[in-house]
């Protein structure tokens, strides 16, 4: 059981702490609204994140080789959905009314990263791959998988909610209008560039 539980602290923490576009975004957004709109962003990363967990024991060993199979043409929508938050971002500086864009609200935070997340290949893949490589120890009994899942939503929670609070740290210091608009845009960027990257394969 400890070393479902370690396996499962591992796993999250190690899909989640490297920053890509999500994390970016997440810290961007969180900066433009509230820590209230930040954390339900993070959870809806996690729940995408403990989700996956789930599909890699239930039977990652057989569809990571189909998600790998189909790596391209989503890797191409995962760019051009990146490419559209970017812009969506960078709309949303216009709005006075409303410095975070659209996604203002705790609900709309919440399922906008569980979409983008989902658009994410490599994590079923990366969990699939550390299941089968840990698969006397995560799956051996229901309780050993439902301790995996559990301890990787967690992880990735509660690194998540750590780039939420960076994110109302960082508001605070930009709390003015200018401050706000060049977040959005520095946010854009990066999230842009991110886009670009994973469109020409790097």
């Amino acid at each position: 059981m400890t070393t479902a539980l370690l396996a499962g602290l591992l796993a999250g923490y190690a899909i989640a702490i490297p920053v890509g576009a999500v994390g970016v975004y997440l810290v961007g957004l969180t900066a433009r609204t509230n820590l209230r709109v930040g954390l339900s962003a993070a959870l809806g990363v996690a729940t995408v994140d403990g989700a996956y967990a789930l599909v890699a024991v239930l039977g990652g060993a057989v569809l990571a080789p189909v998600v790998v199979h189909y790596a391209e043409p989503v890797r191409l929508v995962s760019a051009a959905v990146l490419l559209a938050v970017a812009v969506a971002v960078l709309r949303g500086t216009s709005r006075r009314d409303e410095p975070g864009g659209r996604v203002t609200t705790s609900l709309r935070a919440y399922w906008t990263l569980v979409g983008l997340t989902l658009v994410n290949p490599t994590t079923v893949v990366y969990f699939a791959a550390l299941v089968v490589g840990h698969s006397s120890e995560v799956t051996a009994t229901p309780s050993r998988a439902v301790v995996f899942v559990t301890a990787a939503f967690a992880a990735s929670a509660s690194w998540q909610c750590l780039l939420a609070g960076g994110g109302a740290v960082l508001g605070r210091a930009l709390s003015g209008p200018r401050g706000r608009v060049a977040t959005a845009v520095v946010s854009s960027a990066v999230i842009a560039a991110f886009a670009v990257r994973l469109a020409v394969g790097g």
